[in-house]
């Protein structure tokens, strides 16, 4: 395919048609995982799916790819569909528009190469890092973007070898207690910057960048 001509240059010709093979799921369509998607599908993944509940909104301009004026109140799953088959048009694009819960939530693991872990809530966090681990399928989870400046702070490494975030500090505790190890994630060595409310602060330039180095990371996964 012409468009992969850059990349196969990077890679190789068999790389790109791995890539091409490849099935991805990608949980969490925000301010990280709006970029994985994007990133993913200009890589030339040939099968995505893609999960994700919520309806945009006008607060989430300010970080998320699928967010403009012009998409307030439509699906994220339905714009980010429409863009990736913009990029490639031969990719094949499964969306979902509901939120992951293990106990009624059907989807085959098993038949995915790759899981990316991009959603917010620690439990379903936690539910997804299970799944993909009983069906033997890698998986990479985004931990804290919010509350931060510094992109350049982001590393990819196990789950025990992390620090500073607090919701790292969360999801390490939850998965010693269940025995689980052997977890890979980005996480930012930045200290959160303190707020005054309870709503997490965000900004353009740390999410998209923590999105993108996932998408670094599965791409050379896969290609390995």
């Amino acid at each position: 395919m012409e468009q992969l001509q850059r990349i196969k240059l990077l890679i190789g010709r068999e790389s790109v048609e791995k890539l091409q093979k490849a099935k991805v799921a990608i949980f969490g369509l925000g301010g990280v995982g709006s970029f994985v998607a994007e990133s993913l599908a200009r890589s030339g993944i040939g099968e995505l799916h893609i999960i994700d509940k919520d309806i945009i909104d006008i607060t989430n301009i300010n970080r998320q790819l699928y967010a403009l004026h012009s998409t307030i109140g439509q699906k994220k799953v339905d714009v980010a569909k429409t863009r990736i088959l913009d990029i490639n048009p031969n990719a094949k694009v499964y969306d979902y528009c509901k939120n992951f819960n293990n106990e009624n939530f059907d989807f085959s693991f098993s038949k995915m190469d790759y899981i990316v872990d991009a959603i917010d809530d620690i439990d379903a966090k936690i539910e997804l890092i299970k799944a993909s681990k009983q069906a033997n399928v890698p998986i990479i989870c985004a931990m804290g973007a919010g509350n931060k400046l510094d992109p350049t702070k982001f590393k990819v490494t196990d789950i025990s070898e992390t620090h500073t975030c607090p919701l790292a500090k969360i999801i390490r505790k939850k998965l010693n207690e269940l025995d689980i190890h052997n977890v890979k994630v980005v996480f930012s060595t930045e200290k959160p910057i303190k707020k005054t409310t309870s709503t997490i602060a965000s900004c353009s330039f740390v999410p998209s960048v923590a999105g993108l180095i996932i998408s670094s990371a599965v791409i050379k996964d896969l290609i390995k």
